[in-house]
Order: structure tokens, then C-alpha cells, then sequence
């Protein structure tokens, strides 16, 4: 009997037989017969031993509840995944929340350097994102993670006695390269444990802690705020150096709650583990009706072909369309607010309905999103239209500013968008990393994508310029052009994808190579299917 590839209530035993081996030791290796014998038999493999050639074949997988081994995993993964992101969106974006409360008077900083000091994050955030994808692998989860997050609350503790413009400006320099890791590193480490028609809807709970952070960002600011003038310190400095101090302490709990991989889960029993790896091997041929492995060792090779595939340029397009408001919101949200005739408290408290509601609405679309792609159905809708919401967003907040006096009117507008944006963003990520096959493969290009896309973060914070409040008619301009390019680059890749799949499916090119050379090829095997 065969574990079904097309859906996880459909279980049963795992043969070697099916995918067109055979469990001769001329068809596999001494090393993989040895490790998937003593596996199952739990004599010799430690369950912290790593084996990333280990399929899960030869172990009965019939009586595994699919809901049951799901449910376990998200209780497991996410809530500390969620925290982790929350922390880090909450520690990059505090900067906008701290200068409403006197970061930029306390520090003498003019318009051109705070948006440089926001900026300059981005450029070390970027450039060390595909090393920290790489390392993620082979230093493990449960290490790799809690260590840069340990650096990055370090800084952001520090970063809370800077004394003037230089001091912040190197600050966020090393924020920027300890932060690096964390999204691309927990958006990766989910294409560990889930398979394609899952990922959204995890991404989404994940992510979603963005927007809670946002809200909580507002909301811990304003609280903190009035702690200003104790210990000689300004409320803004409280600000860094409480967050900060919370980052390291969740870090500190990261290391003993954080799992590396399904087949060294504790949680897991070994059938369960067999189940778990062996559809992630085999999903990205599922349909073609010829399942391949996917691999699993590294070469430079994998990094080099994720550097040089086409779609990850469109993707790249689509994500800036995203990321540029995601930024802009996050930074200059309160700013955009107290501009509006609001206090500084005000406009914090009024932030969170927005965040909120965002993410609610991530949730939701992203479940719908993984639903339809269980059916067959397509994903691309649903980043294509939260982008439509983006854009209409921002018109109506550009319009109001335009004409003036109409703050109800801009507020709902940066509000439509923001309900947009947080919906659409794990919707990318989801989307490409289905495309992407080859583990190492798709380490490199996911942290590519996000690491280059974050470029857009930079750009962004130069959108609202001081010299343009309070109406800041360039900053939604330039929002709506980014989100424009994008939803071009949405429809350009789903065009694209569905021809290439149809090509495939009517070549035959498959017939004549092996099941290696198939692995090794990836997503651009005659095998593999493109999501849509």
C-alpha cells in the first residue's frame, strides 16, 4: 500500500515499491537501507539525529490521523514561531513610535537623517539574509533562530543610550544584520514541516503577529511612554530598552521550545514522522503522476540556479509592491496620524483598530487561499485582489490629503490598505515557495526574494519625507506606483506559470530521464507542477 501524495486524509503504508524504486540494494544505498531500517525499528537512529536522505519509506503509516499530526505541529510551531515575529516586526518598526515621543528633538535630528537612520537598517538587513538561510540548515532551527535573536534584542537594548545622531545610525546598522535571518529563516523553516496546500494559512497565523505587533507597538509605546524621566532616561529611550530586554528573554526560551525537523520531533511518533517526510519529498511531482524525491543535499549549484530563475524577478516585483506599503505603514502610520491634527497619544491608540482588523483579515484569506489550492484551485487570487485593496487604499488616502480637511477620509484609506497589505504578504512568500523546488534551492531563493524585496523597506522610508507632511501626497504616490508594478508582475507570473505547466504536461520529456536527474532538476523538471 502507498501514502497518497494528492491528500492527507488519504494515509497508508509506505512502500518503497510505489515511485518506481525497488528495495533491491542496487536500486538505494547501503547508507539509506541501513538508516530507514533502524529508524523504524528505533535501535540505533537517535531522534535527534538529522537524516535529510530519510523518506519515511518502510514504515506503516495507515493508522496516522492527519488532523491529529497537523494540530500537533501548529500547537508546537506556531505560537513561538508567531512570537518571534512579532518581536522582531516590533523591534524594527519601534523607531516611528519613538520619534512621536521625542526621539528626533532629544537626538537634534533633521528629516534627512532619521529617514537615513531608518533606511540604513535595510541595506545589512538585505545583504545577509542568504547566508543566514544557508546556515539556518546546518547549525539547526532551535540554535540558529534564538542566537540572532538574542544579537538582535542586544542591540536593540543598547540602542535605547545612544546619545546622538552617529550612535543611532550604527545602531541600526547591526540591527539590521542580526534581524536578517528571522523572516526569511521561519518562512523557510515552515516549508520543513508543511506541505504547499498548508503553507498559507500557517504563514498567515505567523505572520499575522506583524500585525498584532503593529498594534502592540502602539499600545506598549503609548505605556511606556510615561515612564519618561525615570532613571534620568526619556520615554522613547524606555522604549528600545523594554522591548529590546523582552526580545532577549523570549530568546532565552527559544532555545529549549523550538524544534529543527519533522524526523527528530519528539512530539512525533515514528509513524508520524514517516508521514510527514514522505509527502514532503515527494509533493512538488504529485500531479505529473510520476512522484521524484525532491533533494536535499547542498551544492552551490542550487544557489546559483535560485539566483538565475526568472520567476523569482516577477516575484520580486510582486513583493515590493507589498513590502513598499508594509514599510511605509509600519514606520510612518503614527507620524501619518498626529499629522492628521491627533496627539501623540491618540494617534498611537488609533493604530491598533487597524492592525487588528488586518490581522483577522490575513487569516481568513490565507485559510481560504490553502483551501482552494487543496481543490485544485488557484492561489494567485488571492494575493491579486488584497493587492486591488492596497491600491484603492492609498488613492482614497491621496485623495483626501489632496483636497484637505477630510482626516476621516485618510484614515480610511491607510486603513483599507493595511487591510490589504497583511493578507497578500504571506500570500507571496506562500506562493514562491511552492514554486521552488530543491531544498537548497529554495533556502537561496526564498532569502533572495526577502532580502532583496526588503530593498523595498528602504525605499520606503524615504517616501514620507518631512518636507511633505502633513499631507505627504509623494509618499502615497510613489505607494501606488509600487503596488501598480506589482499586480502587473501577479498576473505576468500566473500567465507564465499556467503555460508552462501545460507544456509540460504534453512533452513527455520525462520518459527518458531518471528519477536522479528529475530530483535534481527541481521545479524546472518535466515532473514538477507550478501552484497557480
Amino acid at each position: 500500500m502507498t501514502a497518497s501524495l494528492d491528500s492527507p486524509s488519504q494515509h497508508n503504508a509506505v512502500s518503497t515499491q510505489d515511485h518506481g524504486k525497488t528495495a533491491s540494494s542496487e536500486d538505494l544505498s547501503e547508507k539509506g537501507v541501513v538508516a530507514n531500517d533502524e529508524f523504524a525499528q528505533g535501535n540505533v537512529v537517535s531522534s535527534k539525529h538529522h537524516d535529510p536522505n530519510w523518506a519515511g519509506d518502510g514504515i506503516n503509516t495507515s493508522r496516522v490521523d492527519p488532523a491529529k499530526t497537523l494540530r500537533k505541529m501548529d500547537l508546537r510551531l506556531i505560537p513561538m514561531l508567531a512570537a518571534l515575529y512579532l518581536l522582531s516586526f516590533l523591534d524594527r518598526g519601534n523607531i516611528g513610535n519613538a520619534k512621536i515621543q521625542g526621539l528626533q528633538t532629544d537626538l537634534k535630528l533633521t528629516g534627512s537623517q532619521y529617514n537615513l537612520c531608518a533606511t540604513i537598517f535595510f541595506f545589512t538587513y538585505c545583504a545577509f539574509e542568504i547566508p543566514s538561510n544557508l546556515l539556518l540548515k546546518r547549525f539547526r532551527p532551535s540554535i540558529w533562530l534564538p542566537s540572532i535573536m538574542v544579537a538582535w534584542g542586544t542591540v536593540m537594548t543598547l540602542m535605547g543610550l545612544v546619545k546622538s545622531y552617529h550612535g543611532l545610525l550604527v545602531a541600526r546598522i547591526f540591527l539590521g544584520v542580526a534581524e536578517a535571518g528571522l523572516y526569511p529563516g521561519v518562512a523557510y523553516y515552515l516549508t520543513m514541516w508543511y506541505c504547499t496546500e498548508e503553507l498559507a494559512l500557517r504563514q498567515g497565523l505567523f505572520f499575522s503577529a506583524a500585525s498584532v505587533a503593529g498594534a502592540f507597538s502602539g499600545l506598549l509605546a503609548y505605556a511606556i511612554a510615561k515612564m519618561h524621566g525615570v532613571g534620568g532616561l526619556a520615554g522613547w529611550q524606555w522604549i528600545f530598552i523594554l522591548e529590546g530586554l523582552l526580545t532577549v528573554v523570549v530568546a532565552v526560551c527559544a532555545f529549549f521550545i523550538l524544534h529543527d525537523f519533522p524526523d527528530t520531533a519528539g512530539f512525533l511518533s515514528v509513524e508520524e514522522k514517516a508521514w510527514v517526510v514522505h509527502r514532503l519529498k515527494y509533493q512538488g511531482s504529485k500531479r505529473s503522476g510520476r512522484n521524484v524525491a525532491e533533494t536535499e543535499h547542498f551544492e552551490w549549484k542550487y544557489v546559483v540556479k535560485a539566483l538565475t530563475d526568472w520567476q523569482l524577478y516577477l516575484s520580486l516585483l510582486m513583493y515590493w509592491g507589498i513590502v513598499c506599503p508594509l514599510y511605509g505603514i509600519s514606520l510612518f502610520l503614527p507620524t501619518i496620524i498626529k499629522q492628521l491634527g491627533y496627539t501623540s497619544t491618540t494617534a498611537q491608540l488609533l493604530t491598533i483598530p487597524i492592525y487588528c482588523t488586518a490581522a483577522v483579515l490575513a487569516i481568513i484569506v490565507c485559510w481560504s487561499s490553502d483551501k482552494a489550492a487543496k481543490s485544485g484551485a488557484s492561489r494567485w487570487p488571492y494575493i491579486f485582489f488584497p493587492m486591488c485593496a492596497i491600491l484603492v487604499g492609498f488613492l482614497m488616502a491621496l485623495a483626501g490629503s489632496a483636497h484637505g480637511g477630510v482626516p476621516g477620509v485618510v484614515y480610511a484609506g491607510v486603513f483599507i490598505a493595511t487591510c490589504g497589505i497583511y493578507p497578500a504578504f504571506p500570500g507571496n512568500i506562500t506562493w514562491i515557495s511552492n514554486n521552488l523546488a530543491g531544498s537548497y534551492k529554495r533556502a537561496a531563493g526564498m532569502a533572495f526574494q526577502i532580502g532583496l524585496g526588503n530593498l523595498g523597506g528602504a525605499m520606503a522610508s524615504n517616501f514620507y519625507r518631512s518636507v511633505d507632511e502633513p499631507k505627504y501626497l509623494l509618499g502615497h504616490g510613489l505607494e501606488i506606483g509600487f503596488v501598480t508594478l506589482g499586480l502587473c508582475a501577479c498576473v505576468a507570473l500566473r500567465l507564465n506559470y499556467g503555460r508552462i505547466n501545460a507544456k509540460r504536461a504534453r512533452s513527455g520529456e520525462a520518459e527518458g530521464l531518471t528519477d536522479e536527474q528529475l530530483a535534481d532538476l527541481g521545479d524546472k523538471s518535466p515532473t514538477f507542477r507550478y501552484t497557480l
